[in-house]
């Protein structure tokens, strides 16, 4: 039988504990400001619209992906003693982790694509925009990361680890079950899954962004050929936040997932999935409802609404 451990952060009980409050609290801003988003846009019928939809849904994303990795990690950090995860447990949360991490990358691309529309072809929008397409889309992006998920998670965990005892215990250089620290721990030679996930990588990070940034080069070229700052101004904060959200997610997965396995620091990469599993949950809900004038006076409203009644 074969259990994972996570390696604490430190071994000092009072640093463990500050950690566990700091988490703990940008776990519950995380899920209360996805689900405020997710709830406004579905009680406002002016914010249906498909970039509303498309937002709700990342919310949604978010708030899973958040609940993959967090009670885990707060129930692991706060233990006195070791914590143990079965082989099984593992592979579990392995596969969401990459399945809703992997939508999410490709559901950013897809917002990028409704703001191209939008700005560039303006008196098309609705036409090119459809519900049917928005749906298709949405889902798409849940398939796509569904399928990645599977192979990428079957295909390691078919690797070997290895050892003489009845009952094994290995430790993982992270707070969670992540591809590269969980590659490690076979005893094989591991070339082909680590091309597998290079590959993987290539088609959740790397075409989307290039879509990304292709869609904004339009995008900014638009922009700049309309006459009035008010325009324009509005053109860009529509923009802006998902901009942000795109840098954040694909900064963070990029410096994991696309550099040289040889090249991979447990250390570094303790710090980046940090960003990506705690801090950017909690600044995505912030950036779109500050950035955005429609979603902040909608948000007023509900609050407005909730407290007279």
């Amino acid at each position: 039988m074969i259990h994972f451990h996570f390696r604490p952060f430190s071994k000092l009980p009072e640093v463990q504990m500050l950690i566990f409050v700091a988490f703990l609290i940008m776990y519950l801003v995380s899920i209360s400001g996805n689900v405020s988003i997710s709830l406004v846009i579905w009680i406002n019928h002016s914010l249906h619209t498909p970039m509303y939809f498309f937002l709700a849904n990342l919310a949604v994303l978010e708030i899973c992906y958040s609940s993959t990795i967090a009670p885990l990690t707060l129930a692991s950090v706060l233990s006195t003693e070791r914590d143990f995860i079965s082989l099984p447990g593992c592979g579990t949360q392995m596969f969401f982790f990459i399945f809703l991490g992997s939508a999410d990358c490709i559901l950013l691309a897809v917002m990028a694509y409704d703001r191209f529309v939008a700005i560039c072809h303006p008196l098309r929008y609705t036409l090119m925009m459809s519900w049917r397409l928005c749906v298709q889309l949405a889902l798409g992006s849940l398939v796509l990361g569904f399928i990645l998920a599977m192979q990428l998670t079957m295909l390691i965990f078919q690797l070997p680890f290895c050892s003489s005892k009845e009952i094994s215990l290995k430790e993982i250089s992270l707070f969670y079950c992540d591809v590269l620290p969980v590659m490690r721990l076979a005893c094989a030679d591991t070339l082909v899954h680590e091309a597998t996930l290079f590959v993987v990588s290539i088609i959740v990070l790397t075409i989307p962004f290039l879509l990304i940034t292709l869609s904004y080069v339009f995008i900014a070229a638009a922009i700049l050929k309309i006459r009035s700052a008010e325009g324009r101004h509005k053109a860009f904060s529509t923009c802006s936040s998902h901009l942000t959200a795109v840098l954040l997610q694909y900064g963070c997965g990029g410096l994991i997932y696309l550099c040289p396995s040889s090249s991979y620091s447990p250390e570094r990469g303790q710090v980046v999935s940090v960003v990506y599993t705690f801090i950017t949950p909690v600044l995505n809900p912030l950036i779109y409802s500050m950035r955005n004038r429609e979603l902040k006076d909608a948000l007023k409203r509900t609050m407005i609404r909730f407290l007279l009644s």
